[in-house]
């Protein structure tokens, strides 16, 4: 009980004990009358209005008008009687938790009209109670033109902040799923398609060992250079998880197209106007991608990869003299979409031209950063 109430200080600060006093401090005001009758009086609007001060914040929509009318008739009619205009303090609070625009002026116009009509009259009748007051009265008025609005503007902003905060969330969530895919595409195409080669190439290996021992040997090292490519192709997607350059990159596309004895024409090494690893690591991943489908589809005896570095972006560009592609390809399972959805998820673009072979062309923009809490696709 005592962590609660000393939390409760903590957030609210003096808040409730403003609160308080202001709750009793009517009945101060209401048993300064001689007559029963007005104390009578008094105390039921005290009733009423707190009674209508609850039920006020739970409405919505058109009672909120009528909730907010009677607190103002209230008030008013304890000004007059009482000289009581501290329950202005209230309506001034409830006016700035209201949401809707409309309503939130409507209110505020009828109070602050209502309240400088009922301080008029007092004025003018030169109630002593109420001219001790004045320097009060003075502060109370100012504030009830300033704290509605304060505490709309603040509402709002929490509001804002609220939905920006779901907004956060969930780009992180689309991002996480993004990811995720991500990896189920590179784990079916690193390893699906070859561990599935490599246990055809055993099977026939081991059926071919006594009948033809020769041929049994040859499956049998196309079975060990698929694992190395396989091997090669995990450690790839490990580390272009955690982020790879693409002259690191380049090396290792080298390694696979000699390895399926398909000729490699461009350069060895990039020269890049220091680009950010997030536009490295994309991409190098489309890279690797294309140049795998060089080496399963294409049935090509070169390839040829340019690297240029553009006023905004930067252009990678793959070329093959294979079979080329048709529609049907580029729909299906030869690893198109998903590097196009890796572009796109960076604003970047693929086009692809098929004829004498396949030429894919790649572009990211420079200014594409990874923020804080993205993943790297």
């Amino acid at each position: 009980m005592k962590r609660k109430f000393a939390s409760l200080q903590r957030s609210s600060g003096l808040s409730p004990y403003i609160w308080s006093i202001l709750s009793f401090l009517p009945f101060y005001f209401i048993f300064q009358s001689s007559s029963t009758s007005e104390i009578v009086i008094g105390i039921t609007l005290t009733i009423l209005f707190f009674i209508s001060f609850r039920f006020a914040f739970l409405s919505s929509r058109w009672p909120v008008y009528i909730w907010a009318c009677i607190l103002v008739a209230i008030s008013v009619t304890m000004t007059i009687l009482f000289q009581f205009i501290y329950f202005s303090f209230y309506i001034a609070y409830f006016n700035g938790s209201i949401r809707n625009r409309a309503a939130f002026i409507a209110v505020y116009v009828v109070h602050l009209v209502s309240t400088i009509a009922s301080i008029n009259y007092n004025i003018v009748v030169q109630h002593p109670l109420f001219i001790q007051q004045l320097p009060i009265i003075v502060v109370v008025f100012i504030s009830i033109i300033l704290l509605p609005f304060t505490l709309y503007n603040r509402k709002k902003q929490e509001k804002l902040e609220t939905e920006l905060q779901l907004a956060n969330n969930r780009i992180s969530e689309l991002v996480k799923q993004e990811e995720r895919q991500r990896i189920a595409r590179d784990l079916h195409d690193t390893l699906g398609q070859k561990l599935s080669l490599i246990g055809l190439k055993s099977d026939l290996a081991r059926k071919l060992i006594e009948k033809d021992p020769e041929k049994a040997r040859n499956e049998l090292l196309d079975v060990q250079q698929t694992a190395r490519t396989a091997l090669n192709e995990v450690r790839n997607l490990v580390s272009s998880m955690r982020g790879i350059r693409i002259n690191d990159e380049i090396v290792i596309v080298q390694q696979m197209l000699k390895a399926a004895q398909i000729e490699y024409t461009g350069d060895s090494a990039f020269e890049l106007e220091k680009p950010s690893l997030f536009v490295e690591n994309v991409l190098s991943m489309c890279m690797k991608e294309a140049v795998t489908n060089i080496v399963k589809h294409s049935q090509a005896f070169s390839c040829h990869i340019q690297i240029e570095q553009l006023e905004d972006s930067v252009r990678m560009t793959v070329k093959d003299d294979g079979i080329g592609l048709n529609r049907q390809d580029i729909g299906k399972g030869s690893g198109l979409p998903g590097m196009r959805e890796r572009l796109e998820f960076v604003n970047g673009t693929l086009k692809i031209q098929s004829g004498d072979g396949t030429t894919l062309v790649m572009t990211v923009p420079n200014n594409v950063t990874q923020h804080d809490g993205e993943v790297r696709t």
